[in-house]
Protein backbone atom coordinates (compact mmCIF):
# COMPACT_ATOMS: atom_id res chain seq x y z
CA UNK A 1 0.00 0.00 0.00
CA UNK A 2 1.46 3.37 -1.09
CA UNK A 3 2.21 6.17 1.85
CA UNK A 4 0.45 9.59 0.68
CA UNK A 5 0.98 12.61 2.63
CA UNK A 6 -1.28 15.85 1.97
CA UNK A 7 0.76 19.66 1.70
CA UNK A 8 -0.89 22.42 2.27
CA UNK A 9 2.35 24.77 3.60
CA UNK A 10 5.99 24.46 2.63
CA UNK A 11 5.53 20.80 2.57
CA UNK A 12 4.15 22.31 -0.98
CA UNK A 13 7.43 23.70 -2.03
CA UNK A 14 10.34 22.15 0.58
CA UNK A 15 8.87 18.21 0.98
CA UNK A 16 12.61 17.17 1.93
CA UNK A 17 11.11 13.48 0.93
CA UNK A 18 11.46 11.39 -2.48
CA UNK A 19 7.72 11.90 -3.69
CA UNK A 20 7.48 9.82 -6.80
CA UNK A 21 3.99 11.23 -7.60
CA UNK A 22 1.96 14.36 -6.70
CA UNK A 23 -1.27 15.28 -7.54
CA UNK A 24 -4.07 18.16 -6.84
CA UNK A 25 -5.92 17.18 -3.46
CA UNK A 26 -9.00 18.11 -1.22
CA UNK A 27 -8.84 17.20 2.58
CA UNK A 28 -12.83 18.17 3.46
CA UNK A 29 -13.10 19.77 7.12
CA UNK A 30 -10.28 21.68 7.38
CA UNK A 31 -8.96 24.75 6.18
CA UNK A 32 -5.36 26.38 5.34
CA UNK A 33 -4.76 29.17 7.78
CA UNK A 34 -1.94 31.15 9.73
CA UNK A 35 -2.74 29.77 12.92
CA UNK A 36 0.73 28.80 14.39
CA UNK A 37 2.83 30.89 15.86
CA UNK A 38 6.31 29.69 15.07
CA UNK A 39 8.50 29.82 17.83
CA UNK A 40 11.50 27.39 15.97
CA UNK A 41 11.48 28.01 12.25
CA UNK A 42 9.67 31.14 11.32
CA UNK A 43 10.23 33.09 14.84
CA UNK A 44 11.51 32.67 17.86
CA UNK A 45 9.66 32.60 21.30
CA UNK A 46 10.22 36.38 21.94
CA UNK A 47 8.98 37.16 18.78
CA UNK A 48 7.03 34.38 16.97
CA UNK A 49 6.44 34.03 13.55
CA UNK A 50 3.26 32.59 12.08
CA UNK A 51 3.21 29.18 10.23
CA UNK A 52 -0.02 27.39 8.25
CA UNK A 53 -1.75 24.90 9.64
CA UNK A 54 -4.72 22.99 8.96
CA UNK A 55 -7.48 23.92 10.92
CA UNK A 56 -10.62 22.15 11.83
CA UNK A 57 -13.55 24.22 10.10
CA UNK A 58 -16.89 22.55 9.19
CA UNK A 59 -17.65 23.05 5.71
CA UNK A 60 -14.70 23.89 4.88
CA UNK A 61 -11.91 21.69 2.63
CA UNK A 62 -8.26 22.78 1.72
CA UNK A 63 -6.80 22.25 -1.61
CA UNK A 64 -3.43 21.16 -1.60
CA UNK A 65 -1.39 18.61 -3.04
CA UNK A 66 -0.83 14.84 -2.43
CA UNK A 67 2.85 13.74 -2.13
CA UNK A 68 3.11 9.58 -2.70
CA UNK A 69 6.21 8.81 -1.11
CA UNK A 70 8.66 6.71 -3.00
CA UNK A 71 8.69 2.95 -2.28
CA UNK A 72 10.90 1.95 -0.23
CA UNK A 73 11.18 4.96 1.83
CA UNK A 74 8.07 4.92 3.92
CA UNK A 75 10.20 4.19 7.29
CA UNK A 76 12.73 6.77 7.05
CA UNK A 77 10.16 9.45 5.20
CA UNK A 78 7.55 9.16 8.94
CA UNK A 79 10.94 9.93 10.95
CA UNK A 80 11.78 12.71 8.64
CA UNK A 81 8.23 13.80 8.71
CA UNK A 82 8.06 13.45 12.57
CA UNK A 83 11.17 15.34 13.44
CA UNK A 84 10.14 18.38 11.17
CA UNK A 85 6.69 18.72 11.86
CA UNK A 86 5.70 17.74 15.61
CA UNK A 87 9.03 19.54 16.73
CA UNK A 88 6.86 21.48 19.03
CA UNK A 89 3.61 19.26 19.87
CA UNK A 90 1.61 21.57 18.15
CA UNK A 91 0.70 19.45 14.97
CA UNK A 92 -1.50 15.95 15.38
CA UNK A 93 -0.39 13.39 12.94
CA UNK A 94 -3.66 11.96 11.33
CA UNK A 95 -4.52 9.04 8.85
CA UNK A 96 -7.27 10.90 6.71
CA UNK A 97 -9.03 10.22 3.41
CA UNK A 98 -7.92 13.04 0.70
CA UNK A 99 -9.44 13.28 -2.97
CA UNK A 100 -7.46 13.38 -5.60
CA UNK A 101 -8.36 15.73 -9.10
CA UNK A 102 -8.54 12.42 -10.69
CA UNK A 103 -11.29 11.27 -8.41
CA UNK A 104 -9.29 8.63 -6.83
CA UNK A 105 -9.24 8.79 -2.57
CA UNK A 106 -6.22 7.57 -0.53
CA UNK A 107 -5.59 7.56 2.98
CA UNK A 108 -3.00 10.26 3.72
CA UNK A 109 -0.63 11.83 6.35
CA UNK A 110 -2.12 15.00 7.20
CA UNK A 111 -0.44 17.27 10.32
CA UNK A 112 -3.03 19.11 12.08
CA UNK A 113 -3.67 21.88 14.53
CA UNK A 114 -3.82 21.08 17.63
CA UNK A 115 -6.47 23.75 18.81
CA UNK A 116 -5.91 23.18 22.76
CA UNK A 117 -1.85 23.94 21.96
CA UNK A 118 -0.42 27.29 23.33
CA UNK A 119 0.95 28.52 19.49
CA UNK A 120 -2.38 28.21 18.53
CA UNK A 121 -3.92 31.52 17.70
CA UNK A 122 -7.11 30.88 14.96
CA UNK A 123 -9.14 33.86 13.80
CA UNK A 124 -6.30 36.59 13.99
CA UNK A 125 -7.30 39.17 11.25
CA UNK A 126 -5.54 39.48 8.29
CA UNK A 127 -3.88 42.35 8.65
CA UNK A 128 -2.35 40.85 12.32
CA UNK A 129 -1.14 38.10 10.43
CA UNK A 130 0.32 40.11 7.84
CA UNK A 131 2.42 42.13 10.57
CA UNK A 132 3.90 40.02 12.08
CA UNK A 133 4.78 38.04 8.73
CA UNK A 134 6.35 40.77 7.90
CA UNK A 135 8.51 41.12 10.71
CA UNK A 136 9.27 37.60 12.37
CA UNK A 137 12.43 35.22 11.59
CA UNK A 138 13.67 31.97 13.23
CA UNK A 139 15.67 29.45 12.87
CA UNK A 140 14.74 28.72 8.79
CA UNK A 141 14.84 31.92 7.89
CA UNK A 142 12.45 34.80 7.08
CA UNK A 143 8.44 34.44 8.14
CA UNK A 144 8.11 36.30 4.73
CA UNK A 145 9.98 33.46 2.84
CA UNK A 146 7.60 31.26 3.86
CA UNK A 147 4.68 32.98 2.75
CA UNK A 148 6.14 34.18 -1.01
CA UNK A 149 7.34 30.51 -0.93
CA UNK A 150 3.83 29.08 -0.37
CA UNK A 151 1.56 31.17 -2.18
CA UNK A 152 3.90 30.99 -5.22
CA UNK A 153 3.55 27.70 -5.16
CA UNK A 154 0.36 27.36 -4.72
CA UNK A 155 -0.35 29.83 -8.05
CA UNK A 156 2.58 27.18 -9.65
CA UNK A 157 0.02 24.31 -9.39
CA UNK A 158 -2.93 26.41 -10.19
CA UNK A 159 -4.61 26.49 -6.32
CA UNK A 160 -6.08 29.66 -5.28
CA UNK A 161 -6.26 31.00 -1.77
CA UNK A 162 -7.38 34.37 -1.93
CA UNK A 163 -6.83 35.28 1.89
CA UNK A 164 -2.75 34.06 1.02
CA UNK A 165 -3.26 36.09 -2.17
CA UNK A 166 -4.41 39.41 0.37
CA UNK A 167 -1.35 38.46 3.08
CA UNK A 168 1.41 38.06 0.01
CA UNK A 169 0.39 41.27 -1.35
CA UNK A 170 0.30 43.11 1.89
CA UNK A 171 3.68 41.65 3.33
CA UNK A 172 5.19 42.74 0.03
CA UNK A 173 3.96 46.10 0.62
CA UNK A 174 4.99 46.16 4.52
CA UNK A 175 8.54 45.12 3.37
CA UNK A 176 8.71 47.97 0.58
Amino acid sequence: MSMWVFGYGSLLWNPGFDVAESAIATLPGYARSFCMRSIHHRGTEQDPGLVLALDEQQGKACEGLALRVADGTEDETLAYLRERELISSAYVEKLTTIQLEDHRYVTALVYVIDEGHEQYCGNLPLEEQAQIIARAVGGRGPNTEYLYNTFDHLVKVGLHDPALEWLASRVRALAA
